[in-house]
């Protein structure tokens, strides 16, 4: 019996689950330690970047960080989306963001790379009334290292570290 076929996360025709896998498998890559996904620079970027990690997370048997490592590449993908175009991109098919998932012994590095100018501020504690401005906040919080590394004038890496619970043996 076959599953009906349910609304995507990203805009166009609607997948069956088995299909929406398929095609973030063709827009990744991966390797025993490390794992690569090409974002769509819209807010279903996120979305996808959710799902893609969970996946790997899975893959990898790294349950005891999913939750932490859902909200920081949640966030980091966000900023992105929000932050992350360069000044000469006009629209969403055109930004280039990637996330990367790096498996380390004791760490699991989420790094966000974009192709905006801007570099992250500080994090800081927002304003309560700001709708806004929780973002490196949040990550500082659950990351045990955060930072981020300038490429090119254009492209800048936006990484966090989180524990994975595992020990060095």
């Amino acid at each position: 019996m076959s599953q009906p076929a349910r609304p995507a996360p990203w805009s166009g025709p609607a997948v069956l689950p088995a299909q929406r896998a398929a095609a973030l498998a063709s827009a990744s890559r991966t390797t025993g330690r490390s794992a690569t996904l090409r974002l769509p620079g819209s807010s279903e970027g996120c979305a996808q970047a959710r799902e893609f990690t969970e996946r790997i997370l899975d893959e990898w048997q790294l349950a005891e960080c999913r939750d932490d490592a859902l909200t920081v590449v949640s966030e980091l993908a966000a900023n992105a989306m929000l932050h992350g175009r360069s000044s000469d991109t006009l629209d969403d098919t055109e930004s280039e963001v990637w996330l990367r998932l790096t498996r380390r012994t004791a760490h699991l590095v989420c790094a966000v790379t974009d192709q905006g100018d801007g570099l992250p501020h500080t994090a800081q504690a927002p304003n309560v009334l700001s709708e806004h401005g929780r973002g490196l906040f949040i990550v500082e919080a659950l990351a045990q290292h955060w930072g981020w590394t300038r490429h090119t004038p254009r492209y800048k890496t936006v990484w966090a570290m989180l524990p994975t619970g595992l020990r060095l043996t």
